[in-house]
């Protein structure tokens, strides 16, 4: 399975007894409601808003090994399962729940070309209600290589041996807007290059691929044949330059705290201005 998939490929495969759909939406409002409202055919629903370290003091950071798999099992996702993932979120949220399913030791994961505004435009079938399915055995594993924390982040500085590359919009990486969270200081890590993630996008929706996407990436002064590791705001969007990097055969880890983690820290050198 290609890590991204067509609404054609995805149709022809429902049904298939080790396919598992998941709708993978996070946003402001009711992401469950909607889900209940519509979905494709035999998805269920990922919350990954619940599926965090809930007791960190930073959003969106990863859970246990041990939480993730008891997520998964109620989901009816196991070993060996084939998962594509979509999401109608304008931060393509599906992104995060990648990185998280293959740090967590699941890798035959896709996700949806366009999701579920390209499904619904092209008037393929949708189902409501919630779906249940049954328990199946998800094994506790974790890998971190794929994974960065503030001192690594701290080392990196020096030894610049990863680029580092921030997917939160150009203001909020000059620091001429400010933070959105309360006690996190405007700017960006010293050194890193501001990719805004809306960039690998096309006007539909759909992901640049191929040149454009590489033209994407060496744009903000990346060169994606050497290591990457992606940051923003609390390692959502982050998630979705380490896919992109992905497509480009880069990859990428994600800081997984992020901004709201190194710029609350009074400790970190913060920088404004232009990369």
């Amino acid at each position: 399975m290609d890590a991204l998939v067509t609404t054609e490929w995805l149709e022809s495969q429902i049904g298939t007894n080790d396919l598992r759909i998941l709708d993978a939406t996070m946003i402001e409002g009711d992401a469950a409601g909607d889900y209940e409202a519509a979905h494709i055919p035999g998805a269920v629903f990922l919350d990954l808003k619940e599926l965090a370290d809930t007791a960190a003091p930073l959003p969106n950071t990863l859970p246990s090994a041990e939480k993730f798999a008891s997520r998964m099992q109620t989901l009816g996702l196991g070993d060996g399962s084939r998962i594509v993932l979509y999401d109608h979120s304008p931060h393509h949220t599906s992104a995060r729940a990648w990185f998280m399913l293959r740090t967590f030791g699941a890798h035959d994961v896709a996700i949806l070309d366009g999701g579920f505004a390209k499904w619904q435009a092209e008037g393929r079938e949708t189902q409501g209600g919630k779906r249940q399915l049954r328990h199946r055995h998800f094994t506790v594993w974790a890998d971190d290589k794929g994974v960065r924390t503030l001192d690594q982040m701290k080392a990196n500085l020096d030894s610049q041996a990863e680029q580092v590359v921030d997917a939160r919009s150009p203001g909020r990486f000059t620091g001429t807007e400010a933070d959105p969270r309360a006690g996190v200081e405007p700017g960006h890590i010293p050194g890193s290059k501001n990719l805004y993630f809306t960039a690998l996008f096309n006007d539909d929706g759909t992901w640049k691929q191929g040149d454009a996407l590489k033209a994407a990436f060496e744009d903000a002064g990346v060169d994606v044949s050497k290591p990457i590791v992606t940051t923003c705001g609390s390692g959502v969007t982050a998630s979705v330059l380490a896919f992109g990097a992905h497509l480009l055969g880069n990859e990428a880890a994600v800081y997984d705290g992020s901004w709201s983690e190194w710029g609350a820290d009074p400790s970190t050198p913060k920088a404004t201005g232009a990369a």
